[in-house]
């Protein structure tokens, strides 16, 4: 299978050597569990990554996607398509299904009640085989309680467990190949930033800016993503905000955030935010944003191999404290992949250890004198310290000249 040659119509996919070392690596990890069967279901490329990092295949825009990954066998796919499809798939030698040796499809739809069986009716068929074995669910947070009560009843002799663990502690070790990718991603985004930065002007809407942000990136070979931006007058503290809240005329003396959150080749993501002022940026408010860059840097200081995440959160709160910061209560750094948000998380609960090969968002906030103090940047943690992949200029920018 590794010499196929890959569909021409495919946006920069990872190679099928990539895949299958995904693969072994993950039914290695299952072997070690006694995990017979992995089943993973989303509807999104944003926080629905499993898919993607299991076949190469995006979810998109809210029609459910549902692999079927067995120990010793090829993929099941099924998705939304023509009733009764069933059909047979060469796994060494399809050209954009790779791996799967049976796609099925039917017209359901999550917005639709009395459809909300279909899907489970084909994921049964492909179970059969494992009807009493040991099931693993693939992050039960994405799939749908109909689908998961559907088969859990069906397949009454068999063992459901949940295995995000298993498909985890694999792709948060990024490989050579993934880790390219990776800078690929961040090399983009700073190209979008940089065009919406160079673009804008009082008069435009927060959504003008953001829309030149999105072509760049989507011309670039992006394909999923956020692009959160917020235009506010200074002294009114801005939080970014998603496109329904992008209406408002940016005007001169405004502070302005932009935050693109968007995957690149290979379907990974990174992200990079940045503020500025349209007009002169005061004193006060620079000098204090060179704290928020700092407490960036405090916080990389702590990204190391061997340390736990509520260590590093204890650390950076404690650092902010003695600094008379608000200390941090939202996710401010957390691993990032086929996943916008994925594995570890920098937060109390966290049980995976830094490893050297992660590919961590690192996002200090802070609201002080008016203004909110943010900085975002993507890290590889490396051996000797963090590798930082963006390279847009990190100070505040005068905008709109």
């Amino acid at each position: 299978m590794t010499g196929t040659a890959l569909s021409e119509r495919l946006n920069h996919p990872v190679s099928t050597a990539e895949l299958h070392r995904r693969w072994r690596a993950i039914r290695e990890g299952m072997a070690d569990r006694g995990i017979d069967v992995l089943v993973a279901q989303t509807n999104n490329d944003y926080v629905g990554g499993y898919v993607r990092y299991l076949t190469d295949i995006p979810a998109t825009n809210g029609y459910p996607v549902t692999v079927v990954f067995p120990r010793e066998e090829p993929m099941t796919i099924i998705r939304h398509g023509a009733r009764g499809e069933d059909l047979v798939v060469d796994p060494g030698g399809d050209p954009v299904l790779r791996g799967v040796g049976r796609a099925l499809a039917s017209p359901y739809m999550s917005s639709v009640s009395y459809t909300r069986y279909d899907g489970a009716e084909l994921a049964l068929d492909a179970l059969r085989a494992f009807a009493s074995g040991r099931i693993g669910w693939v992050g039960t947070g994405t799939i749908p309680m109909a689908f998961g009560e559907y088969l859990q009843r069906e397949l009454h002799a068999a063992t459901f467990t949940e295995a995000a663990d298993v498909v985890d502690a694999v792709r948060a070790l990024k490989s050579g190949e993934e880790l390219e990718l990776v800078r690929a991603t961040a090399k983009l985004q700073d190209a979008a930033i940089a065009a919406a930065f160079e673009a804008l002007r009082p008069g435009m809407r927060d959504s003008d800016v953001a829309a030149v942000a999105q072509h760049t990136a989507q011309s670039l070979g992006s394909e999923q993503g956020i692009y959160w931006c917020v235009s506010t007058p200074l002294g009114e503290p801005g939080r970014i905000a998603h496109p329904h809240s992008q209406h408002r005329v940016i005007r001169e003396g405004d502070a302005f955030h932009l935050m693109v959150e968007v995957n690149g080749p290979g379907g990974m993501y990174t992200e990079i935010g940045r503020s500025g002022v349209v007009g002169r940026v005061p004193d006060r408010i620079a000098e204090e944003y060179e704290f928020c860059l700092r407490a960036q840097r405090f916080c990389y200081g702590l990204l190391r191999p061997g340390a736990a995440p509520a260590d590093v959160w204890a650390e950076y709160n404690e650092f902010l404290r003695d600094n008379g910061r608000p200390e941090e209560l939202r996710l401010h750094c957390h691993g990032q992949g086929t996943d916008l948000v994925e594995r570890p998380l920098i937060r109390a609960e966290e049980p995976m250890v830094l490893a050297a090969g992660m590919n961590l968002a690192c996002h200090p906030r802070y609201v002080l004198d008016g203004f909110c103090h943010w900085v975002c940047d993507n890290v590889i943690i490396g051996d000797e310290g963090v590798e930082e992949l963006h390279k847009f200029d990190k100070r505040l920018a005068e905008l709109g000249r």
